[in-house]
């Protein structure tokens, strides 16, 4: 059967955001430990937070969430040709020579790019044309972060050949739920893999950072029994920082009972050392945001646009509730109450926690509420695109 073109699902030159997962080559544990030859390969999920921190900072792409497991990895991505348009053709060269410098400094990384490196591409109009369609195109994105991960990991093992197993696979997200669930479904990941048990104990992913860019008194209480030591295969994906977004209540089990919450300092959520700095912020407010691209004040990401309507401490919070129910046999109490922000974005609890936990399967190429999917269309084809009937049922009413 042959492959659908990724220009059906999305393109460069609009903005989309894409559920993105990759894996290496015969399913073997080359970015983790490998359980047959008990070597340790978890310094190659850091080169991978290296070059996503690298190419959020330089791409007109945002970097919803991640996680890297040890033969595969997700990532939610959402291009912004709208704030790259912004950039002037000096700006669009500069950005170019970081993600592929012709020089390097003296710890191999990009060096500052010269005048005359920055006029060979800035005062050709057809090449300037061609980059800035890059800089919003996730197909590049992934090019250069494989690319580099390969070359790199061969280089380290003396091997040739193919270090990933084939082109990634990208799923459109095309409503709010969607890029919800999905965000979730990603960062839940090691805890439905029973890698950890906790979302604060969750390495390697965005929702790690996210709540260790808390200040110390929000974070979420640790578990008092340390994270379960496990050897399994992680589960197949089926199928073909910023700071706090707002001074809220931080996210903690004890805030929950707390008769008078204390607002978080505002000081205390612009740290721009935050470990979540290059993420999208969580929180969009349709009302309080200022209407366009909204690019980034600082130099770490694209744009300061989040992606749910709900703060960065409701998700953190969506996402431990998610965990305790999605993985029953978690210690610590089950919460019985679902958080009052899936009736908002009109979710019932059970099909959520479905949702999150198969999102893999339930989906194919497009995901959203099923009037959505069948009302989506491609720019190469006429017809609607599948959903199957099991994922009609769930999100059914």
């Amino acid at each position: 059967m042959a492959r659908t073109k990724r220009s059906e699902l999305f393109t460069a030159d609009e903005i989309a955001v894409v559920h993105v997962m990759n894996r290496v080559v015969r399913r073997c544990f080359l970015i983790g430990v490998d359980p047959a030859s008990g070597r340790n390969f978890d310094h190659r999920k850091r080169w991978i937070e290296d070059e996503l921190e690298k190419s959020a900072a330089n791409f007109g792409i945002d970097l919803i969430a991640f996680s890297l497991l040890s033969n595969h990895m997700h990532l939610i991505l959402r291009s912004r040709p709208d704030v790259v348009a912004t950039w002037n053709d000096l700006e669009v060269s500069r950005r170019w020579l970081m993600l592929c410098p012709i020089r390097k400094d003296a710890h191999g990384k990009a060096a500052e790019p010269s005048e005359a490196e920055l006029n060979a591409i800035r005062l050709n109009p057809d090449k300037v044309s061609e980059i800035r369609s890059r800089l919003s195109n996730i197909s590049w994105w992934m090019r250069l972060m494989c690319q580099r991960i390969a070359q790199r990991a061969n280089r380290e093992d003396g091997m040739e050949g193919h270090f990933w197993q084939s082109r990634f696979r990208g799923v459109r997200l095309i409503d709010e739920q969607a890029i919800l669930a999905a965000a979730a479904y990603v960062d839940l990941n090691p805890i439905r893999a029973e890698l950890a048990e906790t979302i604060e104990a969750s390495d390697f992913t965005s929702v790690q950072r996210r709540i260790r860019s808390l200040p110390q008194e929000g974070r979420p209480a640790v578990a008092e029994n340390p994270p379960l030591e496990h050897t399994a295969v992680e589960p197949e994906p089926s199928g073909p920082a910023d700071a706090v977004d707002s001074p809220e209540l931080p996210f903690s089990k004890a805030s929950k009972s707390s008769p008078t919450p204390t607002a978080t300092p505002v000081h205390a959520c612009l740290r721009t050392s935050a470990p979540n700095r290059y993420l999208a912020p969580v929180q969009i407010d349709e009302q309080g945001d200022a209407i366009g691209a909204l690019p980034s004040h600082g130099k770490d990401r694209c744009s300061d646009k989040g992606f749910a309507s709900m703060s960065a401490v409701d998700y953190l919070e969506l996402l431990d509730w998610t965990a305790r129910k999605i993985a029953p046999g978690k210690r610590g109490m089950t919460p019985t109450d679902a958080p009052p922000v899936l009736e908002r974005i009109g979710m019932k609890p059970t099909a959520w926690c479905q949702l999150v936990k198969h999102f893999g399967v339930l989906f194919r190429l497009v995901a959203g509420r099923p009037h959505h999917v069948d009302a989506f269309r491609s720019r190469l084809r006429s017809g609607p695109f599948y959903l199957p009937n099991k994922t009609r049922e769930l999100l059914a009413g």
